[in-house]
């Protein structure tokens, strides 16, 4: 069996990707659960971590359960687990985030999440809705999903984005009046600004390639 886990911190759209990840694991060996328990998801074979509202409230409830950040670091990045964050999820991954605060992130993609500047006026803040997105360069999490202005579009709702250190940790852009961060990653580690759990085929598909990836 393969545990997959989806970790609880008072801060993600749980039920909806559980049942995305289900949708995608059912006839596999993969169990998903849904957990606040840091032993569980010490067991973990992969870890998918969800994410919504501002930056520093994602952290600090993210903080405030015991042990989770510890096990985290201990799995993830000693451990070499494969580890998928969403939205805020993927942006507790940078250096620290910059709405309304600084406030330090985990540090795992060296870089800072800052508010989206779109070069026309017109675009209104948050960037909500269905976009399309353009890959920089070949990864396994994005195997098989067409991109470009005809690809498969995913849906997005955020303010702020992550402004990688290195174009070596960017691995995909949307674009919203210039060009906006959609997936980062290194190692075993992969994010995305988008909900795979609302991205219909893109999103499904993405799951599937996170329940297979062998970093």
């Amino acid at each position: 069996m393969t545990l997959v886990t989806i970790i609880d911190y008072g801060a993600g759209n749980l039920a909806s990707a559980a049942n995305a990840f289900r949708r995608v694991a059912n006839g596999t060996d993969a169990e998903i659960v849904v957990t606040a328990d840091p032993e569980i998801v010490r067991k973990a074979d992969r870890i998918m971590l969800p994410g919504v509202g501002a930056f520093a409230d994602c952290k600090a409830g993210l903080d405030a359960v015991p042990g989770m950040v510890e096990v985290l670091q201990e799995r993830v990045i000693a451990g070499g687990v494969p580890f998928l964050g969403v939205c805020v999820g993927m942006q507790l991954l940078a250096s620290e985030g910059r709405e309304k605060t600084i406030t330090p992130g985990l540090g795992w993609i060296p870089g800072a999440v800052v508010r989206l500047t779109p070069d026309n006026p017109a675009l209104k803040i948050p960037h909500m809705g269905w976009n399309t997105i353009n890959v920089t360069r070949p990864h396994a999490l994005l195997a098989g999903i067409p991109d470009g202005p005809n690809g498969l579009h995913a849906y997005f709702v955020h303010s702020y984005h992550l402004q990688t250190d290195s174009q070596d940790t960017l691995w995909a852009t949307t674009d919203y009046g210039g060009p906006v961060t959609a997936c980062v990653g290194r190692d075993n580690i992969f994010g995305t600004q988008f909900h795979p759990e609302k991205s219909q085929a893109l999103g499904l598909k993405l799951i599937e390639n996170f329940l297979s990836w062998t970093p």
